[in-house]
């Protein structure tokens, strides 16, 4: 996809105006690097101002692992100033940059999502997994916590009680587990994982991207005490009235016709 920068740990493709990103680090079960966060960011940075691109669907190489984690070689030795430092730039990044993404991202989870795999997985917008997923957050376990946003996110999405489960005790669940408790929003086999993610873009690329951006937009408000979720609804909704899309989308219906969207 990118001319201007070579990618050593980021495969991409699009297809049907679908980003598909790649994290190609099979030997080190596609672990996350300083490396690979530059380069998945910049990866984002473009898609984000590529009209052709609708959506994205983000997976890890191979079929043993979507993300197996960080990797912990590269910060064994951090004070806490680098610490803290290396959650700051991953939520900037990464974390915090997929979840507030004006395009819908969805995870292919084809095998373990580990630490900050999980965390990669829960900010993306939707998750399907393959039955041979297995996902948790063993942090605890070197005497650390989430960094990347994965004590706010799995509660969200799976509830308080059991995020804390699965953070104190760093177990890992099944992917049926993870689809029972809502942390999945599909379940499939590893062979049609990727169909199962377009099935779902399939839809998402002949609505109206400004709408849907604005449902991000809005959606993620009602999980940020900085806003009122509904106030912002009703300014969004509003705002909306003014758009290309908009007059599209209420004349194709009246007209009796599929809207041809431009995002305007």
């Amino acid at each position: 996809m990118t001319t201007e920068m070579a990618l050593e740990n980021i495969l991409t493709e699009i297809k049907n105006e679908v980003l598909v990103i790649t994290i190609n680090r099979p030997d080190k079960l596609n672990a996350l690097n300083r490396q690979t966060i530059e380069e998945l960011h910049e990866v984002l940075v473009e898609a984000e101002n590529n009209k052709a691109v609708r959506a994205l669907i983000l997976t890890g190489s191979g079929t043993k692992a979507f993300v197996a984690g960080a990797d912990i070689a590269e910060f064994a030795n951090y004070n806490q100033e680098e610490g803290k430092q290396l959650s700051s730039i991953g939520h900037f990044k990464i974390f915090n940059f997929i979840e507030n993404y004006s395009k819908p991202v969805i995870a292919a989870v084809n095998g373990f999502a580990l630490g900050g795999g999980l965390e990669l997985a829960m900010a993306c917008h939707m998750r399907v997994v393959s039955s041979n997923a297995k996902m948790g957050l063993p942090e605890v376990s070197l005497g650390v916590i989430p960094g990347y946003g994965g004590t706010q996110r799995l509660a969200q999405l799976v509830g308080k009680g059991k995020a804390f489960e699965m953070i104190v005790s760093a177990d890992m669940i099944s992917a049926e587990d993870a689809y029972k408790w809502g942390l999945a929003n599909h379940l499939t086999s590893q062979e049609e994982l990727l169909n199962k993610c377009f099935e779902i873009t399939n839809k998402i690329v002949t609505k109206s991207p400004v709408a849907i951006k604005t449902a991000i937009k809005v959606i993620n408000a009602g999980y940020n005490n900085k806003f009122n979720g509904y106030e912002v609804e009703i300014e969004e909704f509003g705002k909306c009235f003014l758009t290309g899309d908009f007059k599209e989308g209420v004349t194709a219906f009246l007209e009796k016709r599929k809207a041809a969207f431009l995002g305007n």
